[in-house]
């Protein structure tokens, strides 16, 4: 097994991907400038300077490859930011650095251990950058000719490509007629096939078929015929994480498990085997590991086994930036009955460097629902900008924004047409007015009124017995 490590071809990113609104979509990056200074609103990131620019000089390092093994902890009130800034890392990082984002809440699994899962976490989070050599024929195509049995079961044809100094005449099967098919490549464009997959990309349709540009629509893009030989060797360079080549060169999982996220436990024996292999491909100039970020929301919620498995994993030779985020302050270290700030044990504490986050001021807060509108395609009129701001003052300002979708529902309720609120506001067609989050106030509970109503329902809502003076620990 360990002679033979495979890895996944950089085809396996090719995956359509659905895009949603969510909680962060509209966040780009962390706002920063070239001298790694916080902008006011850059990229859908507003306030929180101090952080950001700490998250700016952690990136740069992480760039540089500087950084790895190391700790970072956000830690400040709920809706602060904390995650909003893990994810504008992740942004700035690109898709050539992992980044693996996870809950403290899913270690605990009953399908592996929770070393396992925070293992598997650690290793997706680590880039192997692999250079291969890879044999490609790239010319333009003169003729294709394909012949079809009787039946149509089988297909067999022949592909004239040539280059200005040569042409050549290959036999094709059933799977490059396929391909060739599927890619729509026709007589005058220029392609590159590579030998090792039968991939097939299409460069650009020839300049010496220009004349018929007409035909051909105004978005066709011509190139030149290449030169030289037919067949040509090219370095390609992809990355892939240590969890992906774990996971392919398992026996009981193999490749599909990829597909189907059920990876199991994987053998330690076959991850030392892997690591010494990237390690001899990292002497041979084969390949270069890339750090990548770790980022653990809600910390706190790891017990004091994964708080021991991390002191470990973070000085081993395959460690990731470890980000964490918690809201708590000082709180019991879960699986034990000692107190921490954070939640965090202190020798853990000892190695992180902690980033704090403070509460939104009142612009802040407006640019964000501002933003947060335009994500959502929503128009809030002067006042009703004003009013939702106040509200996310007085209650929180998650609980504001998710107002916003919420009152765009009620004023397509109105009949058609413009409007006067009831605060003499005009309001046209399809906006949002006072009105309509008052109503949508009225219909949701904040935290706070949340605790009002409980109260009130004493002797009717089925409860715990609590003694006088106790207080509820989260």
């Amino acid at each position: 097994m360990a002679a033979q490590i495979t890895t996944p071809s950089s085809s396996l990113r090719d995956i359509t991907k659905i895009e949603r609104i969510g909680a962060h979509s509209h966040i780009r990056g962390l706002g920063l400038d070239d001298n790694l200074e916080p902008r006011k609103n850059s990229q859908g990131m507003v306030g929180q300077g101090k952080a950001r620019k700490a998250a700016g000089l952690i990136l740069k390092m992480v760039r540089e490859g500087r950084i790895a093994g190391r700790a970072i902890l956000f830690a400040g009130p709920p809706g602060t930011g904390k995650t909003a800034i893990a994810m504008g890392m992740a942004q700035s990082l690109g898709s050539d650095v992992p980044f693996t984002a996870i809950a403290a809440s899913e270690v605990f699994s009953l399908s592996m251990s929770k070393t396992e899962a925070l293992t598997q976490a650690f290793r997706r989070s680590i880039g192997v950058r692999i250079k291969e050599e890879s044999e490609i024929i790239e010319g333009e195509v003169v003729e294709i000719q394909i012949d079809r049995s009787l039946t149509g079961a089988t297909k067999t044809g022949k592909l004239t490509i040539k280059t200005t100094d040569m042409e050549t005449i290959y036999d094709l099967g059933t799977k490059m007629i396929d391909a060739l098919s599927k890619e729509k490549v026709l007589a005058g464009d220029v392609v590159s096939i590579d030998k090792a997959s039968g991939r097939i990309s299409k460069l650009g349709r020839s300049f010496t078929r220009s004349r018929d540009y007409d035909a051909m629509g105004a978005d066709t893009k011509f190139v030149q015929t290449p030169e030289g030989e037919l067949q040509k060797r090219r370095e390609i360079t992809h990355t892939v994480s240590l969890h992906e080549i774990d996971v392919i060169n398992s026996r009981t999982q193999g490749f599909l498990a990829l597909f189907a996220g059920d990876t199991g436990e994987i053998k330690p024996e076959l991850r030392a085997q892997i690591n010494s292999k990237v390690s001899e491909w990292r002497e041979e100039g084969k390949a270069e590991i890339v750090p990548g970020v770790l980022f653990i929301d809600e910390v706190h919620m790891l017990d004091i086994e994964c708080f021991s498995f991390l002191n470990r994993a973070l000085e081993s030779e395959f460690a990731p930036l470890v980000v964490m985020a918690s809201n708590r302050g000082m709180s019991k270290i879960r699986g034990t009955q000692y107190r921490s700030p954070h939640g965090l044990p202190v020798d853990l504490l000892d190695r992180v460097l902690i980033v704090s986050t403070t509460k939104y001021e009142p612009e802040d807060i407006e640019q964000i629902i501002q933003i947060r509108c335009q994500e959502e395609d929503v128009t809030l009129t002067a006042k009703a900008l004003t009013v939702l701001t106040a509200m996310a003052q007085s209650t929180s300002l998650r609980y504001a924004l998710n107002l916003i979708s919420s009152a765009q529902v009620v004023a397509k309720k109105r009949k058609p047409g413009p409007h006067t609120d009831s605060n003499g506001e005009a309001v046209k067609e399809g906006e949002v007015g006072v009105d309509d989050l008052r109503r949508c106030y009225t219909y949701f509970l904040d935290e706070a009124r949340s605790v009002q109503w409980v109260g009130e329902q004493q002797g009717i809502l089925v409860s715990d017995e609590v003694e006088p003076g106790d207080r509820m620990q989260l």
